[in-house]
Parts: structure tokens; C-alpha cells; sequence
């Protein structure tokens, strides 16, 4: 995993890009685990309103590294589980 600051325990750390960082005014924060990948999208959405049309919906997503496909709902796309330490990245396109 990237060198995120470690969150508090039973949380995973998300890192925002560009569009993404933007709309949340922030870089990193830690939420609480275990969240499926699938509902990442609307548990952010419902801290930051606006944030799933406006920024998310083009956005890329990468959970240790490793790209997720969010239109497979199996256990290595958005079926996937986000577990405590884990490194979550949303990356918005260029």
C-alpha cells in the first residue's frame, strides 16, 4: 500500500484526486470498515451531497493498489469488501 497516515482502528483510508479532492476539500480521511465497494459511492454521497453525479460517476477507483471494476459485482469488483487498513483511492478522470 502507498504511505497514507494509519487511520484508527476498524477504519480504511480513502485518498481523493483532483475533481474529487476538490469537491470534499480534502486529500485523505478514514471511514469505518468493512463497506462493499458498491456502496462506497452512495455512503460518500450522502457526507458530501452531489458528490456521485458531480464527481463520481467518471471516477476510477482503486482498493491497495488495484483498480476495481465497478460494473463487475463479484468479490474482486463492486461486490469487493473495503476492510479495516485498507487503502481506498478515487481517481477522477484528467
Amino acid at each position: 500500500m502507498a504511505s497514507a497516515s494509519k487511520g484508527p482502528a476498524n477504519h480504511f483510508t480513502i485518498l481523493y484526486f483532483a475533481a474529487a479532492s476538490t469537491f470534499t476539500g480534502k486529500t485523505t480521511e478514514h471511514l469505518p470498515a468493512p463497506v462493499r465497494v458498491r456502496d462506497l459511492f452512495t455512503k460518500l454521497d450522502g457526507t458530501y451531497p452531489g458528490m456521485k453525479e458531480k464527481v463520481l460517476g467518471s471516477c476510477a477507483v482503486t482498493v491497495n493498489l488495484e483498480y476495481v471494476d465497478l460494473d463487475d459485482d463479484d468479490a474482486s469488483g463492486a461486490g469487493q469488501e473495503i476492510k479495516a487498513g485498507d487503502e481506498v483511492a478515487i481517481i477522477p478522470p484528467e
